[in-house]
């Protein structure tokens, strides 16, 4: 995903607004811009940081999506009282699970050592809403741009910055100590809004967690960054396109990105503590509001992404994907 789904995201904006107003007609304009947005994107950079506002989510606002209540009790022998133990426990089969390595080959025919446990991911763009209202030929195309700049990837348990341990940090280069290790999580009982846990009866418990909500998340830094591949603050990019202004405040102001209702579903064998199957489902809606593109002024537009990744990638997907086949 990385800078791919940045890049779809704010293309898809930057179409939508002007087709909801002008139609095919300036479909000519529209592939010219987004050229060069996508330029624009992949040259540019966005600032890190990023507000926690998960610790103080209302709980009107993020309401918990998971049927299942958290029950204190023994499950597969391992015993949980609390939320903090149930964090306690992915932390550790996190960290132990990215730990471990295997060999591939990959696409060169070079035996390659990445992380053991690695996963598919999959993105879908809902509806487009312009000034509150979807726009059926807007939301026609979006399938088709999301296809085309989407190049779907493999990489270790989310967060994750490469599946190659020994680069999964975000540093900048290999001169620079790096905010956060992805070899482990900093996860923590203070980031889950909803858990439980079940025993599968076989060696495996399934732990499934919602965090709480956040807004602009960056990775490794809040209730969603500790446990999604999240966008950042995706500001900073929409204010490098050059076709967008705003006719009040800036894009740090007006372009707002909420998680919530996102879901990981974690099985877990109990006498090793590795992650042998993971799901995570996260849940993003992006508003950005007082927007203009050349004569089309002051609008809104809401779009909503859900991006998923599971473990394991199958060997068809990796060989598809990537050009890594499993030693």
């Amino acid at each position: 995903m990385k800078k791919t789904l940045k890049a779809i995201l704010c293309i898809v904006l930057v179409a939508a607004f002007v087709f909801s107003l002008t139609g095919c007609a300036k479909i000519n304009y529209v592939t010219n811009g987004t050229i060069k947005a996508i330029r624009e994107v992949k040259d540019g950079s966005w600032k890190d940081g990023g507000a926690d506002a998960g610790d103080d989510a209302d709980a009107a606002g993020d309401p918990v999506v998971l049927e299942k209540e958290f029950e204190a009790g023994t499950y597969g022998g391992v015993e949980f009282s609390s939320l903090d133990d149930v964090a306690n426990y992915y932390k550790e089969a996190y960290d132990y699970t990215k730990s471990l390595t295997a060999q591939y080959i990959d696409d060169q025919g070079n035996t390659v050592t990445f992380y053991k446990l690695l996963g598919d991911e999959n993105m879908t763009i809902g509806d487009v809403i312009i000034d509150g209202s979807a726009n059926a030929v807007v939301n026609k195309l979006v399938p088709g741009i999301v296809s085309n700049m989407f190049s779907p990837n493999t990489y270790g348990l989310v967060p994750c910055y490469n599946r190659n341990p020994d680069l999964d940090n975000n540093s900048e280069d290999e001169f620079k100590k790096a905010d956060h290790d992805f070899r482990t999580t900093e996860f923590s009982g203070e980031d889950i809004l909803a858990a439980n846990v079940t025993d599968n009866g076989d060696g495996t418990i399934t732990i499934q967690i919602q965090p709480k909500a956040a807004e602009m998340s960056t990775r490794g830094d809040d209730s969603q960054g500790r446990f999604f591949e999240v966008l950042g603050d995706i500001s900073g990019v929409v204010a490098s396109i050059d076709a967008v202004s705003f006719t009040q405040g800036t894009a740090e102001e007006n372009v707002k990105v909420t998680y919530k209702g996102g879901t990981g579903t974690i099985k877990i064998n109990t006498a090793t503590k590795e992650i042998v199957e993971a799901d995570y489902d996260m849940e993003t809606v992006v508003n950005v509001t007082h927007a203009s593109i050349a004569v089309i002024k002051d609008k809104s537009a809401t779009l909503t992404i859900s991006y998923v990744n599971h473990y394991p990638a199958s060997d068809e997907y990796l060989k598809s994907a990537k050009g890594i086949t499993r030693v």
